[in-house]
């Protein structure tokens, strides 16, 4: 048990400092592409980054969500189940949907890897001479890394019996 949850605070500190970085290096690109649009210079690369690492903050704060057991989720059977007193049936369900996200997850990131190797082949150069295979990286390693916490959160709720306490900011 104490593997799993040095696992999870070793997830929650890469998505944590990841976005918190993805913001400085998007604020900063952003400032510095306004100054130079300002002293008439243009540089084509800035504004496609932006989107890139704007993408992949979503996948960290997705992953923050998830930890935080905020995600996006359909709340009718859940309000349903609230109103059992069955400490059976509220364990039963949060595990059933804790496995339901992370088999969705597991399929999307399958999906992403899948899109990452036929890009690899197929690919080519984008701005700065970066492959589209790299940009492309981001879908399976964001939808691992929201994987790897709904997989947490499985084995907390398996093996405790319990709900997982979500991470504090």
């Amino acid at each position: 048990m104490k593997l799993i949850q040095a696992f999870d605070d070793v997830l929650e500190r890469i998505s944590r400092w990841g976005l918190v970085g993805s913001l400085f290096v998007i604020l900063g690109i952003a400032v510095t592409s306004i100054i130079l649009r300002w002293l008439g210079e243009s540089n084509m690369w800035m504004e496609p980054l932006i989107r890139h690492i704007v993408f992949l903050s979503a996948f960290l704060g997705g992953s923050l969500a998830t930890s935080k057991n905020v995600h996006i989720k359909v709340d009718l059977l859940t309000k349903l189940v609230e109103m059992s007193s069955s400490k059976v049936l509220h364990w039963v369900h949060r595990n059933l949907v804790t496995l339901f996200c992370f088999l969705t997850c597991l399929a999307l990131a399958k999906a992403g890897w899948d899109l990452y190797l036929v890009e690899k082949e197929f690919g080519a150069p984008g701005f700065l001479d970066i492959h589209s295979a790299y940009l492309v990286a981001i879908i399976p390693v964001g939808m691992g890394l929201i994987t790897l916490r709904f997989f947490n959160q499985l084995m907390f709720g398996i093996l405790n019996g319990e709900a997982h306490e979500p991470h504090r900011l």
